[in-house]
């Protein structure tokens, strides 16, 4: 029976009802392209990373460039109880339809005519994915857009990787994108670690986030989440002892690891500024540092302390860095007492800033006197008056203490620090192999040249970073070997992709044996003690290699020290330069580095901080470093590396004999005389063992005793040095740019002549220095006493 026209007429309607959106819709998917960050890995800055320290807590979630906690997830990761949830609430026929659900459609079209109200929606999880993908104005045309993408996005991806996309992006409240953000937020855990109950929880949440929250009560999002597991149960996505079992746990928010702390790092690696190959690897979602949580949240404690306490030295700020030598890794980093106190400016990084130094560069000075002139622990050296010609004119370094010491050795010189014995040495090895030794040990920020320093960079006359410094003594305590410093152990990055960042090359710097002396000078107590005294900051429980600095103007402080397992190194000062008072390394940054390196040795068993293969234990005089003489009072035990110990007895106690009544020189032969133990000193000590009262022995006859001699006076340049060379500065007066030339001598009751160039310049009494100045060319001087003893001449040149 044939239809009757009428018939035929509203069939062909209805099918071209039917066939025209569905030809639309299939044209529309087909002209609309994917976005573009679904077709491709996620970007720089789509990402918020999560910062762990080295155990995997977390330090700090950043958020992505717009603001929110937003990590990526793979599906492969997760339990099935999560996509089965999710598909169970959202989208039950979601394996099943083009992107779209007609059935939904056609369910909520109906219900809307019929009630005149929307009772239920119709948007497919892929619509929702579409929906985040653009701006979907609320009209007719933004829905028949986003159900076009939807249906493109169906026929590009898998649904598997349309559910992965999903949960990597869905809102779950302000601030919270993604299923992955939503699980460490609100149970600190990883997705791939929630049960059933938690799972069906979250999933509650995407249908309203703000209404869902269970941080604004517990009750609502647990109704939900109940009528989701009867879903999964009707759907075969759970059996019904499951659903029992997860209905039965409360909803149950866990406290989060405390966020916070290490902002300074956490910036630093945020920036780049710190392992920046990572970012070049792809877009990252989580970085492992090296930093130990525990010891982190106390240092950061006890530097704000600190600077509390030395508000009243006009201190307001300090930096700390602990680093594991076996490995580099930094353990503890502080940048400032607090890094948002913008009064006191704690965003800047007191780690990286560049300061001066002060003596905390001395131990590498010493290396480079070790290698390269053979110096030893015992090496005498000169803490005389001391001048030195530079373009700005002449430059005489003073102690810390104001004095002069006469001869000490190499030992005392550095562990108190003592500033003319470092600056000549400095002057005497030349500058230029100073400031070589310091950039082998990783201080590159030293970058102009030698001429620019002088000799004065043996006191810190240049700016470094405290990292670097940390970086440097670290190589002491492992041998004399530099290693980078580590902040980062592990980089996960969005694509699922985790990479263990292996140790970089190590480089020796000076041989074992110049470390391990170094490094047992610097715990040796006693020979601080002249300068800094017994029980200071630089004193612990355990042997601790130490060195203090203090800059110029006392705008920082420094302490920098280590352990056979830790190095830290302090700084106290302002960020903005204003100088501290009555504050200096070990009275400002001691007591921090004191309390640091109790803490970061904590739980730990000290190993010897020195290793003595290579060294030898000698008897020595302290006076001089040679090996004890008959009239030595005193002894010391002094290491040396092996082949470099003294052969020579001292000679500086000799025996005189002395009339008993005028303390002049007698003979054994005369009534009256008896043998003394007098210090007798090379020219160079002689002003200062004069005015320090020392015993020297005579050097006139008693007139009571005819047999006895005088002791003839002896006579020699003390500077300049032989072969020394000056640079004239054509931006200086000529008035400025003069020498202090110097003259070493026996007798206190000669009067010397200084000759230069042939010509006469000056007759002079003690002290026995007259100024020159200075005049391009090779020179000579020499010295002579006015009844003709003449010295050996010195030349030197002034370009």
């Amino acid at each position: 029976m044939r239809l009757s026209e009428r018939k035929r007429r509203i069939l062909r309607v209805l099918l071209a009802l039917l066939v025209a959106p569905v030809s639309w819709l299939v044209v529309a998917a087909a002209l609309t392209p994917l976005p573009p960050d679904l077709v491709r890995t996620p970007q720089a800055g789509s990402v918020g990373v999560r910062v762990l320290d080295r155990d995997g807590r977390l330090i700090r979630q950043l958020r992505a460039a717009d603001g929110v906690r937003a990590l990526p997830v793979h599906l492969s990761e997760l339990p099935p109880a999560v996509p089965n949830a999710l598909i169970a609430a959202e989208d039950a026929r979601f394996r099943y339809h083009p992107g779209i659900d007609p059935i939904a459609i056609a369910r909520a079209t109906g219900q809307l005519l019929l009630h005149r109200r929307i009772v239920s929606g119709a948007s497919t999880i892929t619509q929702q994915l579409a929906r985040t993908a653009f701006d979907r104005p609320r009209t007719l045309g933004g829905k028949l857009r986003e159900m076009a993408l939807a249906v493109r996005i169906d026929w590009s991806l898998d649904k598997d990787r349309i559910l992965e996309e999903y949960l990597s992006r869905v809102e779950f409240g302000p601030g919270l994108r993604g299923i992955e953000a939503a699980s460490r937020h609100y149970f600190d855990k990883p997705a791939s670690s929630l049960g059933l109950a938690e799972a069906a929880t979250l999933v509650a949440m995407v249908r309203g986030p703000v209404l869902y929250d269970p941080e604004r009560g517990t009750e609502r999002v647990r109704r939900r989440r109940d009528r989701i597991l009867e879903r999964m149960v009707d759907a075969g996505l759970a059996t019904r002892d499951e659903a029992e079992r997860a209905k039965a746990e409360p909803v149950r928010l866990q406290p989060r690891f405390a966020e916070g702390g290490a902002e300074h790092l956490v910036s630093a690696i945020s920036q780049g500024k710190l392992e920046p190959e990572l970012s070049r690897q792809g877009v990252l979602s989580s970085v492992r540092t090296t930093l130990d949580s525990r010891l982190q949240h106390e240092v950061e404690t006890l530097t704000y302390e600190t600077v509390r306490r030395m508000k009243e030295h006009d201190a307001s700020a300090a930096a700390v860095l602990v680093v594991d030598n076996a490995s580099g890794e930094v353990l503890a980093y502080v940048g400032s007492p607090s890094f948002f106190d913008d009064a006191a400016e704690g965003q800047n990084d007191g780690t990286h800033a560049l300061r001066q130094p002060g003596s905390t560069l001395k131990p590498f000075l010493y290396a480079a006197a070790m290698e390269r002139r053979g110096m030893t622990a015992a090496t005498l050296l000169a803490d005389v008056e001391l001048h030195l010609a530079t373009p700005a004119g002449d430059y005489a370094p003073n102690n810390y203490d104001g004095r002069f010491h006469g001869p000490v050795r190499l030992r005392e010189a550095l562990a108190s620090s003592l500033n003319v014995p470092a600056v000549a040495t400095a002057a005497d090895i030349g500058p230029e192999r100073v400031l070589s030794m310091l950039r082998g040990f990783g201080l590159d920020s030293l970058d102009a040249s030698a001429e620019h320093y002088g000799a004065a960079i043996a006191l810190g006359d240049g700016e470094v970073r405290l990292a670097d410094l940390a970086r440097a003594y670290s190589a002491l305590a492992r041998g004399g070997v530099l290693v980078p410093l580590r902040y980062v152990s592990r980089a996960t990055f969005a694509d699922g992709r985790s990479v263990q960042l292996q140790k970089r090359d190590e480089r020796r710097v000076v041989r074992p044996e110049t470390a391990a002396l170094l490094s047992d000078v610097l715990s040796d107590p006693h020979a601080r003690a002249a300068a800094f005294g017994r029980g200071n900051a630089l004193e612990l429980p355990f042997a601790v290699a130490a060195k203090t600095g203090t800059s110029k103007g006392y705008r920082d402080n420094l302490t920098v020290g280590f352990t056979h397992e830790v190095t830290v190194a302090v700084w106290v000062g302002n960020f903005d330069g204003s100088p501290m008072v009555h504050t200096s390394g070990v009275t400002g940054a001691g007591p921090l580095f004191h309390d640091v390196m109790v803490a970061a040795m904590r739980g730990r068993e000290p190993a010897p901080l020195v290793d003595g293969e290579g060294l030898v234990d000698v008897t020595v005089c302290p006076l001089s470093g040679m090996l004890p003489g008959p009239n030595c009072p005193h002894r010391h035990h002094e290491r040396f590396v092996r082949g470099t110990e003294p052969h020579e007895s001292c000679s500086f106690h000799v025996r005189r004999w002395v009339d008993r009544s005028d303390g002049l020189l007698s003979a054994g032969s005369c009534a009256g005389a008896e043998e003394r133990v007098f210090e007798s000193y090379p020219a160079r000590f002689l002003p200062w063992a004069r005015a320090a009262g020392r015993p020297l022995a005579p050097t006139n006859a008693s007139p009571r005793c005819p047999a006895a001699k005088p002791v003839e006076s002896d006579v020699a340049v003390a500077y300049p040095y032989a072969g020394a060379r000056f640079v004239l500065d054509g931006g200086l007066t000529s008035r400025a740019q003069a020498i202090v030339l110097s003259a070493r001598v026996s007798s206190e009751r000669s009067t010397v002549r200084f000759v230069v160039d042939g010509r006469s310049l000056a007759v002079v009494g003690a002290p026995y220095r007259t100024v020159w100045p200075l005049t391009r060319g090779e020179h000579s001087v020499r010295v002579e006493t006015l009844d003709g003893r003449r010295s050996e001449p010195v030349s030197f040149v002034v370009d």
